[in-house]
């Protein structure tokens, strides 16, 4: 297959964790992996690794929450298959009495309308690919809350609502919509960022915990749910490691 013929896939947050294995994995897949994220070095890195594995990959640096680049980005696309928002994240831990709410706004801002964005500006292409494919990686936090966590609760909650109402709005349409809902994933970022830069507490969050999910897990799951026939939806993946049974009950070995 020429790269031309490559089904071109863009990841939003490539440039780390989750978005990365992903990009890494739908390359392997057989597809033309745009990736996209704030850090231009580590995208380029990314694109320049899976070229050399003999892949097809193109970076591209963008700002999910900038609309205007969004738009301009959608219009330098030929082509577009698969769109996979990822980008996303956590801030903070506090109660709903002293959370930040700078904070609920930069979650709401890249979880909920960065996903809108993407998907609002590619989906002609998705459409006109006539096999195309949305995914959105929310999160265990979209279908249950937990203490300390409404702000990323709320935020999740507003990706799954967005699509689900989606996958509603376009059915007879050649697009499908998945969702893929992980749980406690051990990345190199996440819960680092989300307790700003404190490694202690954010090694307390997979503390006992002898086998976390990792970013590869997830990746396989999208890329197993984005190859499956085009007929076939995967409307909601909820996918968590052995040792959770919900958003509050972990087993932690002592």
């Amino acid at each position: 297959m020429t790269a031309a013929a490559l089904p071109v896939a863009v990841v939003t947050g490539a440039s780390s964790g989750i978005g990365a294995a992903t990009a890494r994995r739908l390359a392997e897949a057989g597809h033309h992996v745009i990736l996209t994220a704030r850090r231009k070095d580590r995208v380029e890195t990314l694109a320049a690794e899976l070229t050399a594995a003999g892949h097809q990959a193109t970076a591209h640096p963008l700002d999910v929450t900038d609309r205007a680049a969004v738009d301009a980005f959608a219009a330098g696309l030929a082509r577009c298959d698969v769109l996979v928002n990822n980008a996303g994240g956590a801030l903070g831990a506090d109660p709903v009495a002293t959370g930040d709410p700078e904070e609920w706004r930069r979650m709401y801002e890249v979880n909920v309308l960065g996903t809108l964005h993407m998907t609002q500006a590619l989906l002609p292409a998705l459409t006109a690919s006539g096999a195309g494919t949305v995914v959105v990686i929310s999160s265990t936090a979209a279908h249950s809350t937990y203490e300390g966590g409404a702000g990323y609760v709320a935020a999740k909650h507003g990706a799954h609502v967005l699509a689900e109402t989606l996958r509603l709005e376009i059915v007879g349409t050649p697009v499908r919509v998945i969702e893929i809902a992980p749980g406690m994933v051990r990345t190199e970022e996440f819960a680092t960022t989300r307790f700003h830069g404190d490694t202690e507490k954010a090694a307390k969050v997979y503390e006992g915990v002898a086998d976390p999910l990792t970013a590869d897990d997830v990746a396989d799951t999208v890329t197993w749910a984005v190859t499956r026939p085009p007929h076939v939806n995967i409307d909601l993946l909820v996918v968590r490691p052995r040792a959770q049974a919900s958003n509050t009950k972990i087993h932690r070995e002592r």
